[in-house]
């Protein structure tokens, strides 16, 4: 079996298209602590270790895009998510590289 690439998006054009209006499926996979630090708003928070028995909180059909700190984290839930079916696209650099506003619950 062909090990399949995920899609990549960056952080600034995700920054961009919020900012248009757009609507984001967006999943944050980092723990409870960094999550509390500050997410990107409309962010669905699952912790990486929580995900595959969370994943029924997820729509397959619509995309989604997977963020983490520094893009590792992501790049597994994707492999994770895409192996089920998922329709999953990577942020690249992760809110390292972020440089809009964080929300902080």
């Amino acid at each position: 079996m062909a090990f399949k690439i995920a899609k990549e998006i960056t952080p600034q054009k995700i920054a961009a298209q919020l900012k248009k209006g757009e609507t984001l499926i967006m999943l944050d996979v980092r723990e409870l602590d960094e999550w509390a630090e500050g997410h990107i708003e409309g962010a669905k928070h699952i912790p990486l270790g929580l995900l595959l028995e969370r994943q029924h909180e997820l729509d397959p059909a619509r995309e989604t895009i997977v963020i983490c700190r520094s893009g590792n984290r992501s790049g597994m839930a994707c492999e994770l998510l895409s192996e089920k079916g998922f329709n999953v696209v990577n942020m690249t650099g992760g809110l390292n590289a972020w440089t809009d506003e964080l929300v902080r619950d």
